[in-house]
């Protein structure tokens, strides 16, 4: 599956800090779990990422189905 692909699968995200000092994504989606840890700087340029491709998926018109 690449970044392209739709899917029917639903997930569920959380975001937020660790009492180890991290920022934590929790993902679930149907009976898996995936904890991600990152530290306050990765976690900055990861939010960094997001916005730019906020930005530049704004920019672009759907294709009609």
């Amino acid at each position: 599956m690449g970044i392209n692909d739709e899917s029917d699968i639903e997930a569920n995200l959380q975001i937020g800090p660790t009492d180890q000092g991290m920022v934590r994504l929790f993902i679930t989606a149907g009976g898996t779990e995936v904890p991600m840890d990152f530290s306050p700087d990765e976690a900055e340029e990861i939010a960094e990422e997001i916005r730019a491709a906020a930005q530049s998926a704004a920019k672009i018109k759907p294709k009609s189905r």
